[in-house]
């Protein structure tokens, strides 16, 4: 079997491989774009090829930025169209494209990766690991009113009250550029969040508010007419979906809630990825009126340089940990003296003894903060060897803000 990069001439065959390998049909070109594969980069796709030529697996990444916590971007390979026909399944023909890829991520210089599962078995034996997660708000309308704060803004406080901003409903057609501003703002800020790099937007290869699919959008603009925030809405049988909400603060999204959950003639009101223990549903005057549904992971991490890893993101207490990473796919193993002081990160070798061991999945679970090492020592997956090294880790991995991503690749 031959494992090769794809060229521009290969990307119909591309196409159709991955297509078939999910049982489906490539989408009918239409005007506006909106095609999901459009935005695929040639020279960052794969081939899986039979000893007689024949295409039989597929596998790409995207050049994203990541935001991690404390606001560093760094490049992230984002895995996407990985498909083996159905003939050729069980055969080795996934690990040996797994393997290549994490091979040329180390050789761009890449020390992490992420994708988006399809199913949540598949990826955890090649090193990945849930890091982010979301899910769905229902309000009924006739519930939702939302309380008066009852908290003193301050400068510690981020606003929530009363906002003093003004909201434009614009047709999706008419906002290109101030979308692609926005979430770039937002997306630099958010932990957890990934860029939509400009090729995405120009060809509309995603899902609403990127794609051509009509909509609705909420604008919200500051007091000086500066838009920083979003809600891409459709409205059918009586209910208004909110594909996503983008806010550059608290304040923001609950303009923007208050303006959703207000419009006339809806039954009920969906928000579609909000970041778990997000503050919307506290603010309703009826704290049963918010139904929380669909709790799913969404961002999956693997790291491919733990030192490098554990320096680069933010930190925000000081501590101290030895972790034994198993990493079974690629074949390695080490320890690491991870030492945080003043929100600097020093990540060495070293022989001491363990405080936790743990495959190299689980690191990506919790590198970004969404996931408490206690809950995987908990669950069996993390050991610990200290009854104080699952505190100290919740602790020190804990994020500034909740990670959440909310872009489908």
């Amino acid at each position: 079997m031959e494992i090769r990069p794809t060229t521009d001439e290969d990307l119909d065959v591309f196409v159709d491989t991955v297509h078939a390998a999910f049982g489906r049909f490539p989408e009918t070109p239409v005007d506006g774009g909106g095609l999901w594969w459009s935005a695929l980069e040639t020279d960052r796709c794969l081939l899986a090829l039979t000893a007689d030529g024949r295409p039989v697996g597929t596998a790409a990444t995207h050049a994203f930025e990541l935001t991690l916590p404390g606001g560093t971007l760094v490049p992230a390979p984002g895995v996407t169209a990985v498909g083996v026909l159905p003939s050729h399944r069980r055969q080795g023909v996934l690990t040996a494209m797994m393997r290549h890829q994490l091979a040329e991520s180390r050789a761009r210089g890449e020390f992490l990766s992420v994708l988006l599962a399809s199913e949540a078995s598949i990826y955890g034996r090649f090193g990945y690991g849930p890091a982010t997660y979301t899910q769905r708000l229902t309000v009924q309308r006739h519930r939702a009113a939302l309380a008066a704060p009852r908290a003193r803004r301050t400068a510690d406080a981020p606003a929530t009250g009363p906002d003093n901003g003004s909201i434009d409903v614009l047709p999706r057609t008419r906002c290109d550029e101030m979308l692609e501003e926005v979430y770039d703002r937002y997306r630099r800020a958010q932990p957890g969040a990934l860029s939509r790099p400009h090729r995405w937007w120009a060809l509309r290869a995603g899902q609403p508010p990127i794609s051509p699919a009509p909509r609705y959008i909420a604008v919200h603009r500051d007091t000086d007419g500066v838009p920083d925030g979003y809600a891409s809405y459709s409205i059918d049988d009586g209910t208004l979906a909110v594909d996503e909400t983008i806010a550059v603060d608290d304040a923001v999204f609950t303009a923007l809630a208050r303006f959703v959950l207000g419009h006339d003639l809806v039954s009920q009101v969906v928000f579609h990825h909000v970041p778990p223990q997000h503050p919307l549903r506290r603010q309703l005057a009826d704290f049963r009126a918010g139904e929380v549904s669909g709790d799913m992971d969404w961002l999956w991490v693997r790291l491919l340089d733990v030192p490098r890893a554990l320096t680069t993101r933010g930190w925000f207490v000081d501590g101290e940990l030895v972790l034994d990473v198993e990493d079974p796919f690629l074949g390695e193993h080490g320890r690491y003296l991870l030492t945080v002081r003043d929100g600097t990160a020093h990540c060495v070798p070293t022989d001491r003894e363990p405080d936790l061991s743990l495959d190299v999945s689980d690191l990506g679970s919790v590198y970004l903060g969404g996931t408490d090492p206690s809950t995987l020592v908990r669950a069996g997956h993390i050991r610990a060897h200290r009854p104080d090294a699952a505190p100290r880790a919740d602790a020190l991995f804990r994020a500034d803000r909740t990670p959440h991503c909310l872009h489908w690749f």
